[in-house]
């Protein structure tokens, strides 16, 4: 697994999630978290499962395991804990019933330090339309720690699947060669997709590596996605669209993926008020990021700030008009500020930002670098009414727009490594507004860190 980039640092809500852990085998009658002496499950909802268990036993200690995670699905009730042993479950995993509340959940996690594979080889899937582990129609469901490999044989076969459900965690999993999503979202609420790592996803169906739809008030966050199939049909990195709203997509680190990095796309659907940050794309076939809305629907109050774009085969953000015959592809309110765009592109095409929607109205590009980008730094073809552009930093062929800007080499620490902090003589330094300003930069430094806000991703 190729890994250039150092990850984000583990952030506060991580030790809490690690902490909880703890609480729950506490709960269980455990106290050490090694690999040590046997777990006792004291018959406080905790069950177990391991290869050499048997469906036929209670699964309440660890010498009376179940032999099947679909036992635990038949199973398991509001406020109980199933852990997993290591071993390969060649099974299909849908949990059965629901929590009762956010604090009497049912978990599905693995035993310390232990690694089980949920593997689809052989699995037989509902055709057309279905998961390897789904969820559906349920609520307050922890999912944590699971590799999940060899997911399906149609188009639209996921490695995990959630669907028409409510205050769901899919935590701390891999998923390896699906056919489509690695982890797909559909028609759901309150969703955390966090520190998961999708690989070989969208070979070859549809849909995207890990796709959110049709969802509110949810969070995919430092998520690592890479590696994808050969996108004859679909492969974008994260995809958020269709009706989604109230949602943050944060701290993802994307690579080396056969269409673009991450997207936000209303399709036919309003779509609004989506923050994207703090997120690392690099080397994709396509852009770094994209917003669309392909087939009419509105798409609007959606902020992107402090990510990092470099090396992408087109541009390092698009702001699109692409998509089906529809009279419009209406946008508003889209602000892209504090940015740093390098690299992207080649020769003969690919830009820092391309601004490219008649449709698309009040639009700010702000304190953003765009630096050694292919053709242009910032190319604005098409845009409707309000576009504001200042602060920004050019390097590179092109042209430059907008008031305030800073026409020189950013000086970064090392751009050739994917370093891209400034150094101390950079001129990006103090040169941006604070007008819109994000109060904290990539890495969580306060802004403004000296006499005035920097430009670009990192506050030196």
């Amino acid at each position: 697994m190729k890994k250039s980039m150092k990850r984000l640092p583990v952030p506060f809500f991580v030790i809490i999630s690690l902490i909880s852990v703890m609480i729950v085998f506490m709960g269980c009658g455990v106290s050490d978290l090694g690999t040590g002496p046997a777990m006792e499950g004291g018959g406080l909802g905790c069950y177990y499962v391991s290869p050499s268990g048997n469906d036929d036993y209670p699964g309440t200690s660890q010498d009376s395991s179940w032999a099947t995670i679909g036992r635990a699905c038949n199973t398991l009730i509001a406020g109980d804990t199933v852990y997993v042993r290591s071993g390969t479950y060649n099974e299909r995993v849908v949990p059965r019933n629901s929590g009762s509340s956010s604090s009497e959940r049912i978990v599905y996690m693995t035993f310390p330090n232990e690694y089980p594979v949920i593997d689809g080889t052989g699995v037989s899937l509902p055709s057309e339309w279905a998961g390897l582990v789904q969820i559906t129609g349920k609520s307050h469901i922890d999912f944590i720690n699971f590799q999940v490999r060899n997911a399906g044989s149609d188009m639209n076969h996921s490695g995990i699947l959630v669907e028409g459900a409510t205050d769901i965690t899919i935590n701390n999993c891999n998923t390896y060669n699906t056919v489509s999503s690695g982890i797909g979202v559909w028609n759901s609420s309150e969703v955390i997709l966090s520190n998961n790592e999708v690989e070989l996803a969208c070979n070859d169906g549809e849909q995207e590596c890990i796709t959110v739809a049709e969802t509110s008030n949810f969070e995919v966050r430092y998520n690592l996605v890479h590696n994808s199939g050969p996108s004859s049909h679909g492969g974008e990195g994260i995809d958020i669209k269709d009706g989604c709203f109230d949602g943050e997509v944060y701290g993802n680190v994307v690579h080396d993926i056969n269409r673009l990095g991450i997207y936000v796309d209303s399709w036919d659907k309003p779509t609004h008020d989506i923050n994207v940050y703090g997120n690392l794309v690099y080397n994709t076939e396509d852009d770094g990021f994209a917003i669309a809305a392909e087939a009419g629907g509105l798409l609007s109050n959606i902020s992107i700030y402090n990510n990092i774009a470099y090396g992408n085969t087109n541009s390092g953000l698009t702001v699109a008009s692409w998509g089906e015959p529809v009279s419009s592809h209406p946008m508003n309110n889209i602000s892209i500020i504090n940015n740093t765009f390098y690299g992207n592109g080649n020769s003969t095409w690919g830009v820092g930002i391309c601004l490219d929607n008649s449709d698309a109205d009040n639009i700010v590009v702000r304190n953003n670098i765009m630096s050694e980008n292919g053709v242009g730094q910032l190319l604005i073809e098409h845009v409707g009414s309000s576009v504001e552009t200042d602060f920004n930093l050019y390097f590179g062929p092109g042209e430059t727009y907008g008031t305030d800007n800073v026409e020189a080499d950013p000086d970064f620490l090392d751009a050739s490594s994917g370093n891209f902090h400034l150094k101390i003589s950079s001129p990006a330094i103090d040169a941006g507004s604070a007008d819109g300003a994000p109060s904290t930069d990539y890495e969580g430094t306060s802004r403004p860190h000296g006499g005035g806000f920097d430009v670009g991703a990192y506050e030196q």
